[in-house]
């Protein structure tokens, strides 16, 4: 416990990655509610396998490893893939769920295959580069956090401008219409900020598990709120204490992957949650019936001896 507070309050590199983790945490738990209630969540995971091929593309173009360019690369083929999907769903008689699994596979596919082309080409910068399937949060250091802060300060800050519009946009999307609100900008908007999240989160916690990042905390959250405003509030302190406690346990260990036990940490708050929420927690719903149930027993005990009484005068 000494040497972990140690190399908390006195490695650099630590204090970075923690505070990376907190913030894509937070952005993750903010975005990741509004996407769960609008039945977007699984147009993350397709985002997130997506901003491989657009790692590769922009390594191969730029032929070095710049985090700013390669993070732009992921941003343009995220957006590709999520609008493909949009585009899918609307002209086709193809469903959401089957558009999200098509363009998953071609995209990461095609990831997968530059990847390995990029591996066998004779650049020697090339080194690390495949740690952005699983991610690498050991690698983060000062530039990478403040690009991560940035990013994710605007993402929340533009939600919580738009929390009013997203939120009827949400719940009735006839109804915001009728009030003449850009209903087709705001929803390319918010899919542009759920790309954005994904993609400042993919260094962390690697393309394949950032869809966890976005779903995990806000279904833990749901268990706790009908509110929307609340739950976004909880889902955020969800994400970054997952972000947190997930980093301070990989330090503990030489070679435990971060973004792993960020997502294992989420999983246990939701499993949590899933138990104990006073409303929702299924062994609170189990100890409440049972108390009900006994409540009812005494009642018909009660209402069984008074009749009894009756009879006797």
């Amino acid at each position: 416990m000494k040497d972990l507070l140690t190399m908390i309050f006195h490695d650099a590199n630590t204090q970075w990655v923690l505070l990376g983790t907190m913030l894509l945490g937070v952005a993750s738990g903010v975005l990741g509610s509004i996407a769960l209630l609008r039945k977007q969540s699984l147009i993350g995971d397709a985002v997130a396998h997506a901003a491989l091929p657009g790692i590769c593309i922009a390594f191969l173009f730029l032929g070095e490893k710049s985090l700013i360019v390669l993070l732009i690369g992921a941003t343009i083929t995220g957006l590709l893939a999520a609008y493909c999907i949009q585009f899918i769903v609307s002209n086709s008689i193809i469903k959401e769920d089957t558009a999200i699994c098509l363009i998953l596979s071609v995209f990461f596919g095609f990831g997968i295959v530059l990847l390995t082309k990029v591996s066998q080409s004779s650049a020697g910068n090339k080194s690390g580069l495949d740690d952005f399937i699983f991610g690498q949060a050991a690698s983060i250091v000062g530039n990478d956090v403040k690009l991560m802060a940035g990013a994710a300060a605007c993402l929340i800050l533009i939600t919580f401008l738009l929390y009013k519009e997203l939120k009827v946009l949400t719940f009735d999307p006839e109804f915001a219409k009728g009030l003449g609100l850009p209903a087709s900008f705001l929803n390319f908007l918010f899919l542009s900020l759920l790309v954005a999240a994904v993609v400042i989160g993919i260094q962390a916690v690697g393309v394949i598990l950032m869809a966890a990042m976005l779903i995990t905390p806000a279904i833990a959250a749901r268990y706790w709120t009908n509110s929307l405003s609340k739950m976004i509030l909880i889902s955020g302190v969800f994400g970054a204490l997952s972000g947190m406690i997930g980093t301070l346990i990989s330090t503990l260990s030489v070679g435990l992957a971060t973004g792993p036990f960020i997502v294992v940490t989420a999983t246990f708050f939701f499993v949590i949650s899933m138990l104990f929420a006073p409303e929702r927690g299924l062994v609170m719903k189990r100890v409440k019936r049972i108390q009900f149930n006994k409540k009812i027993k005494e009642e018909l005990v009660l209402q069984k001896n008074r009749k009894g009484g009756y009879h006797e005068l």
